[in-house]
């Protein structure tokens, strides 16, 4: 446990530092060698060779790098972009969940090969586009809905989530993850200047809290994605990178699916 710790502070420190003090070109490069280690650990799970695992890497950095450049100065408003955040939005909230349901097998190798780069990439993108303060924001509603759910589920946790996929997930411990994001929601809601500013009507506040209990869903769904792509290799942990905790896959499987979906909320919050 007290590994485990260490190892998380030391990521937190290391990572919210490059956030507010890099500028956004190594942020860019931050996001490139996250998204380089992720994809070679995500390779192995589909079982490619060492040599195939790297190329792999290589053409996921590749491909992250293209779209950086097409996206130019990062607005984060641009149509293509927009169309890369829905399809990630969809592919989480329409296409995982139907994925899971029918089973998430090793003879699809190819097929979760080729999800790699639509898990990884939007979430890259939006890392690099996004202001560090809302990106933050985003990751902190990631952290607090994960952290909630394991200390519930270990206290009270009696029914099992799914348990062919997660056995350590609870219902409880899902219900006690929302509540903290609600809360986490409100907080802001009344002490974050930009959005108090959009916040003026109980319209406003059911969208905003509807929001946070989307992503919250959200990051439940990423992390069940990961387990389940990690069953069908017979692997617990992604990688050995990081002490206490595996792979990097297995500290980003929430984030990767929340980054694109909040991206594309905040779009659609500012075009109206």
């Amino acid at each position: 446990m007290l590994q485990r710790v260490l190892t998380a502070v030391v990521l937190l420190a290391g990572f919210l530092a490059a956030m507010f003090w890099l500028p956004q070109r190594g942020v860019a490069v931050l996001a490139a060698l996250l998204i380089g280690v992720a994809a070679a650990e995500w390779a192995r799970l589909c079982r490619l060779s060492a040599i195939a695992a790297t190329g792999y890497a290589l053409g996921m950095v590749c491909t992250l790098a293209a779209l950086l450049w097409v996206a130019g100065a990062g607005s984060p408003d641009g149509r293509w972009q927009g169309g890369v955040f829905a399809t990630a939005t969809l592919f989480w909230l329409v296409g995982v969940p139907l994925w899971m349901a029918t089973g998430v097998r090793a003879s699809a190798r190819r097929l979760i090969a080729l999800a790699g780069f639509v898990v990884l990439l939007p979430a890259a993108l939006a890392l690099v586009i996004l202001p560090p303060m809302r990106v933050l924001g985003v990751l902190a509603l990631v952290w607090i809905a994960d952290a909630a759910a394991y200390f519930v589920g270990r206290s009270v946790g009696r029914r099992k989530l799914a348990p062919g996929i997660s056995p350590g997930k609870t219902w409880e411990g899902a219900i006690g993850g929302l509540l903290a994001v609600l809360a986490y929601a409100i907080i802001c809601g009344f002490t974050v200047p930009a959005l108090k500013a959009h916040l003026d009507g109980g319209g406003a506040w059911f969208l905003f809290l509807g929001a946070g209990v989307l992503l919250c869903g959200v990051s439940v769904i990423g992390d069940l994605f990961e387990s389940a792509v990690k069953r069908q290799a017979s692997v617990k942990d992604s990688g050995t990178l990081l002490p206490g905790h595996g792979g990097v896959l297995d500290r980003i499987d929430s984030a990767v699916a929340v980054l694109p979906v909040a991206t594309l909320i905040s779009a659609i919050v500012q075009t109206t």
